[in-house]
């Protein structure tokens, strides 16, 4: 199928917008190729060291197999990666039986959103991205690897992840994912309680029984949020093997997706025939397709802010206007919680990712001519992974979805454009994800109410303050501000107020979780407040319009004259290890362009 005239467009936008920092990367990573294997760089005595606790010393000693560098981001706390708790010995073990050896070289942090959600900690989780790029290099700095293992699946810990990756794309690289919990209690079931909590109509007991039938056990939360966003991005760029994103956890289908990817980890190398950089992967048109993956699925907010920072990493450079252009001309084919009532298990039996793949490809929809970490090609990605005697076989994956309630073709989708969308005007620059919205709902023209933190629109609530169409501003929560957290617990209530017959919005500097429903909210707004944008001029009773269906949002009050309004934010700097971040808050960049501090 001969490709989209848009896609290809924004591909040659970007090509010729990145050409000196591509070019640049490039250069530095042949550069590091031609060194050679790492290890040939280090003395006896650096080697030794390296080697002295492995039970492979002799191997490694000869240098003759490849080595492979775990990163992990194992903490079992984190239901999701609880599960890599065994993955070391299985990878170990899956090394040695294909010629190779295999080392953890380092972990990353790793912080639970869903834990941290309205708490101090989320101030942290943004910045904990770059935190995750800066650790997985030190592990890597060794330089005694031949390629690298990363092991990782929510909201900040892919992008940065992929961040190091990119840092170190001299040197192939697969993603390995956990896979995502069995299903448990129906997510709208769960939206339900939390909104009738919020509501005084039921107690903490009910909210709690709740919440633990929905995350019951080892895996990724179930909705489609930024952690399931983050591996159908990793299958759609090619960094997976292919069909292993939504395997559950604990199951021999797969343990044997590890152990194949430990496999081909060590066929890439420079050592063999194969060899596969990941920085030849991490091209442009790898990023376009995963922000058509993105679009189709109707996946998180997030990634606007973090597909920026990985491309960067790799010399690629990304804008919003690419992120629009393209949600114009891919259709939603997935209705999965909050945008439907099927979860990702759900999806995945009804032909997920391999099925959707291979649709936009027949579309035209996506670049085919990548390379993966698969091979050549990402009609790869259309094959579907089985167990033969212990051992992956791929097939033809479906070539009807299975469920069309869940899952639709191109060609009959659920709304003919993307689930986010850019929104531009006079208050400067924001996202707005669209897919859970109803139609009625995505214009609102409405008087503000003006708040510094979210726990004041809590006690706005609790006092029965809104009793009329309003849209919340929550203003000076932007990366410099506070660090960017999420403003999820603010749903529920504004869900409850949707819910009496009022229109309501959220217009944010901040962000939404990957679950941001039925409510539309404006995220992401660019100037923040914290560096002088028009938000931070708004006055409570100010007209302001959202128009996701035209991409504007305007105020129509006149703001001429106006000094913005400077809270007091000096409690945000310290508590819980904000302190330690105060050369973040300072040195961040603009959420437009990723809200990133290392690249």
């Amino acid at each position: 199928m001969t490709l989209h005239a848009t896609i290809d467009a924004v591909t040659d936008r970007i090509r010729a917008r990145s050409e000196a920092a591509r070019g640049q990367y490039m250069a530095t990573m042949a550069r590091a190729a031609a060194e050679g294997p790492r290890r040939a760089h280090l003395t006896c005595g650096n080697q030794a060291h390296a080697y002295a606790a492995s039970d492979d010393k002799q191997a490694l000693a000869e240098g003759r197999a490849p080595n492979i560098g775990i990163i992990t981001a194992y903490n079992d706390m984190l239901s999701a990666h609880q599960p890599y708790e065994r993955y070391p010995e299985l990878i170990r073990a899956a090394a040695r039986a294909n010629g190779a050896t295999a080392q953890v070289a380092g972990g990353v942090p790793a912080m639970c959103d869903g834990v941290t959600q309205g708490q101090t900690g989320m101030e942290l989780s943004l910045f904990s991205r770059d935190v995750i790029a800066l650790a997985a290099a030190v592990g890597l700095s060794h330089n005694t690897y031949d390629s690298a293992l990363y092991l990782g699946v929510c909201d900040k810990i892919v992008p940065g992840l992929v961040m190091a990756a990119a840092t170190f794309g001299y040197i192939p690289s697969i993603f390995l994912p956990a896979g995502p919990m069995t299903s448990g209690l129906p997510n709208d079931e769960k939206a339900k309680v939390r909104q009738q909590f919020a509501a005084g109509e039921v107690g903490r007991e009910a909210l709690m029984k709740s919440e633990m039938a929905s995350y019951h056990g080892p895996g990724t939360c179930t909705f489609y949020g930024t952690a399931n966003s983050n591996q159908m991005l990793m299958e759609f760029m090619g960094l997976h093997m292919p069909g292993s994103s939504f395997v559950n956890p604990g199951t021999p289908l797969r343990d044997a997706l590890t152990e194949a990817a430990t496999k081909r980890a060590a066929e890439i190398t420079a050592l063999g025939n194969a060899y596969t950089p990941v920085s030849e992967i991490l091209d442009e048109r790898a990023f376009v397709n995963g922000i058509v993956g993105l679009m189709a699925t109707g996946g998180s907010t997030n990634l606007v802010l973090h597909l920026p920072a990985m491309a960067r990493a790799a010399g690629v450079i990304l804008d919003l206007e690419d992120f629009a252009n393209i949600s114009a001309v891919v259709p939603l084919m997935a209705k999965v919680y909050p945008n439907g009532l099927a979860d990702v298990n759900h999806f995945h039996a009804a032909g997920g990712l391999g099925y959707m793949i291979g649709d936009l490809l027949k579309a035209g929809l996506l670049h085919e001519d990548v390379r993966t970490v698969a091979g050549d090609g990402l009609s790869l990605y259309t094959q579907e992974p089985t167990l033969k005697e212990g051992r992956v076989v791929y097939g033809p994956g479906p070539e009807a979805p299975l469920n069309e309630r869940i899952l639709r073709p191109a060609a009959d989708a659920f709304q003919p454009t993307g689930g986010l969308q850019q929104l531009s005007g006079n208050l400067g620059r924001a996202v707005i994800k669209t897919s859970a919205v109803a139609a009625d709902r995505q214009v609102i023209e409405a008087p503000v109410r003006v708040f510094h933190d979210q726990g004041a629109v809590k006690t706005a609530f609790q006092a029965g303050e809104f009793t009329a169409d309003t849209i919340v501003v929550v203003r000076y929560q932007g990366p410099k501000s506070n660090g960017m957290p999420e403003l999820h617990n603010l749903t529920p209530i504004l869900a409850v107020l949707q819910d009496r017959g009022l229109k309501v919005a959220l217009v944010t500097d901040g962000r939404m979780s990957g679950a941001s429903g039925k409510v539309p909210a404006a995220i992401h707004v660019a100037p923040e407040a914290a560096e002088g944008g028009p938000i931070g001029l708004l006055r409570d009773g100010d007209i302001l319009r959202l128009d996701a269906p035209s991409g504007r949002i305007e105020v129509l009050t006149d703001l001429a004259g106006r000094v913005a309004e400077r809270p007091d934010l000096a409690g945000n700097g310290s508590g819980v290890g904000r302190e330690l971040f105060a050369a973040f808050r300072a040195s961040v960049g603009s959420s437009a362009d990723g809200a990133a501090v290392v690249v």
